[in-house]
């Protein structure tokens, strides 16, 4: 028994939306999204036509949502720097001739980043600055002096700070939560 859905329409992007960074386009985006959890199957599928002016490829109504509104946020905002793409299609050549991927990850900081640890109990943060590094409003020169100021023993700073990597060039277990939250900072 199949379970008719009512139409819904998405309203029309509007130049604002189109523009990027605004509160319109912000708003109409965050009314748009959810309402595509409302549309059918074929809905979706007339949405990915208007969106990409292309068929669809066989994708499950979840995907599909998930891809829709990833293109509906890419005309509004703007899609991946061509730096981004360049790299994505280097590692598609490398995947497609190797048939794996060794990728490494840039962990240079760039100033106005943080860094967040928690020891024993209590979250540190540093802030990467343009000559070193703020902790507790004192400027330091290193992490490693940062991590001897909170342990009140010799630590390696990236190493405290989750930082390091495997000599198979991954990130060692205790940096996830670390990086991460750098990640999140660097954007």
């Amino acid at each position: 028994m199949s379970v008719a859905r009512k139409r819904v329409q998405l309203p029309a992007r509007s130049a604002a939306a189109t523009n990027g960074r605004n509160a319109t386009a912000e708003n109409e985006l965050s009314r748009q999204i959810p309402a595509l959890n409302d549309l059918s199957a074929q809905q979706l599928r007339d949405e990915w036509r208007r969106l990409y002016r292309g068929q669809p490829p066989r994708l499950s109504r979840d995907l599909l949502i998930r891809t829709v509104a990833y293109r509906m946020q890419e005309i509004a905002y703007g899609g991946l720097s061509k730096a981004m793409q360049r790299k994505l299609s280097a590692l598609t050549r490398e995947l497609k001739v190797k048939g794996s991927v060794a990728v490494t990850r840039d962990l240079s900081l760039r100033p106005g980043a943080r860094l967040v640890r928690e020891w024993r109990g209590r979250t540190h943060t540093v802030v990467v600055t343009e000559d070193g590094f703020e902790y507790a409003e004192k400027a330091f020169s290193s992490l490693t002096k940062i991590a001897l100021a909170i342990t009140g023993t010799h630590w390696s700073g990236p190493r405290f700070f989750g930082m390091m990597r495997k000599s198979n060039g991954q990130l060692s277990s205790d940096a996830a939560a670390s990086n991460s939250a750098k990640e999140l900072a660097n954007g």
